[in-house]
Formats: structure tokens, C-alpha cells, sequence
């Protein structure tokens, strides 16, 4: 009885790592390969909420004066288009809606970092039976990934449709050292590494802040357990943190979105 009792006394790792754990279903009978069900369906939720919140704006939009909401979306309109007016030199009528759409996207799933760890996992677990459940998308190196991912193939796509494959190519082999021959395989192996670093900075920066950020409130909801007194002083300091946070789930997202205007700006663009 005494040992069963130890493996459920509450220690700062098991606490830490029971929050960082995810509710993961295995794909077929590789051991390796699995999805993250949190992950997946807080992003595809949230993805819901924000096209619904788009959606409901347009739909009650009026010439006359607008409301909160109208306001609020027009402003958010005006801010990404001038962003992609700033970066990209050409038709808009893409990169704008994918920018704006990258933005809200990425700031909901960060925003989710917000809600109170203890209690969401008390409402996950004893409302809807979930033993393991991340709220936060963007603190899953696999969701970051796959947004980054996402837009690197878009650039791939969209740079051989605005040169051609044979532009393209040209490209990889002939910049930026010259086109002799000699000079192709150094010339392809230059860009090859420009092509792989675009996904990782894109994914790893967003990742490594929103999990750095979750630990950290994770750090300060242990001081709950050292009594009233740690009860005070970390819902004190989880509050100035939140505050501070506000700033980085916002610029986390600014800059998913203005790397997305880039790397779709270089797609038109030839060396």
C-alpha cells in the first residue's frame, strides 16, 4: 500500500510531465508513427472558430458605421494587406487571404496557451474523460511543422508557376555563384540548404516560444503546492507572465505570417 501510494504522490516531474503529455493514437501497427488527437483537433477547431468569426463579419457587414466586430476585422484586412503590399510586388489577390489567414489562425492556437492549465486539464478530464489533453497547438512540434511545411510547398509550387520548370531548375543549378558548369552541383547544394533552413526556422521559431512559454506557467503552478503562500505569489507572478505573453502569441504569429509573405515574395522573385 505504501508503495502504490508513493507512485501518486504529486512531484514537480510527474506534475510537469503529465500537462506536456499527449493523447496520441498510433497509425497501423508502426510503433513510430502516430497522431497527436489534441493537436489535430484543437487546430482544426480553432481553425472552425476563426473562418466562423471571418464568415459572421462579412455577412453582417454594412456601409453604414460599423460595429465592434466589423471594425475589429476591416482593421485586421487593412494591417495584413499593407504588410503584403510592403513585401510582394504583384497580384494579391492570393497572398493576402493566405497571410490573413495564417495570422488567425496561428494567434487563436497560441491564445489557447491563456486558459489555466490545472483547470483545462480538470474540464478535459472529468467533463469529456480525457486523461491527456494539449490545448496549446503550436507547443506540438508536429502542428508547427505542418504549417511550415504547408507554406514551403507553396512556394515551390508558386515559384515554378511563375518561371517555369525549367526556370526553376535553371535557378537551383546557376545562382548564385554563375551558370558554368562546373559551378552547378556547388550552385544546387547552396540553394538546397537555403530550401531546407526555410521550413525549420519557420516551424522551430514559433514551436520553441509557445512550449518555452507553456513550461513556464507549467513552473509556476507548482507554487500552488507549497502552500497558501505559493498560492499567492504564483497567481501574482502567472499573471504578470500572461501579461508579457500577450506580446510574444502576438509577435509569434506576426512573424509566422510576414515569413509566409516572404517566402511566397522570393517564389516570384529570380536571382
Amino acid at each position: 500500500m505504501a508503495s502504490e501510494h508513493a507512485e501518486h504522490v504529486l512531484t514537480p516531474t510527474s506534475y510537469i510531465s503529465h500537462h506536456l503529455s499527449f493523447m496520441t493514437h498510433p497509425v497501423g501497427d508502426t510503433p513510430f508513427l502516430s497522431v497527436n488527437v489534441d493537436s489535430v483537433v484543437m487546430s482544426v477547431l480553432l481553425g472552425i472558430i476563426g473562418c466562423g468569426f471571418m464568415w459572421l463579419a462579412g455577412r453582417g457587414a454594412t456601409a453604414a458605421v460599423p460595429g465592434k466586430r466589423q471594425a475589429l476585422v476591416e482593421l485586421a484586412l487593412e494591417f495584413v494587406n499593407d504588410q503584403v503590399k510592403s513585401i510582394f510586388h504583384g497580384n494579391i489577390s492570393f497572398v493576402a487571404p493566405l497571410a490573413l489567414t495564417v495570422f488567425v489562425w496561428v494567434l487563436l492556437m497560441n491564445s489557447m496557451d491563456f486558459l489555466p492549465v490545472d483547470l483545462s486539464a480538470w474540464v478535459y478530464k472529468n467533463v469529456f474523460g480525457l486523461e491527456n489533453w494539449r490545448q496549446v497547438p503550436t507547443a506540438d512540434i508536429n502542428t508547427t511543422f505542418a504549417l511550415s511545411l504547408s507554406v514551403w510547398l507553396l512556394m515551390i509550387f508558386y515559384s515554378v508557376k511563375a518561371k517555369g520548370l525549367g526556370g526553376w531548375i535553371h535557378e537551383l543549378t546557376c545562382s548564385p555563384f554563375g551558370s558554368n558548369p562546373v559551378l552547378w552541383i556547388p550552385n544546387f547544394l547552396f540553394n538546397l540548404v537555403e530550401y531546407i533552413s526555410k521550413p525549420l526556422s519557420h516551424s522551430l521559431r514559433l514551436y520553441g516560444n509557445m512550449y518555452a512559454g507553456e513550461i513556464i506557467f507549467l513552473l509556476l503552478g507548482l507554487w500552488a503546492a507549497t502552500g497558501p503562500s505559493g498560492t499567492f505569489f504564483g497567481a501574482i507572478l502567472s499573471g504578470g507572465w500572461a501579461v508579457f505573453h500577450i506580446l510574444i502569441v502576438a509577435l509569434q504569429a506576426y512573424i509566422f505570417m510576414m515569413l509566409t509573405i516572404v517566402y511566397m515574395a522570393m517564389a516570384h522573385e529570380s536571382h
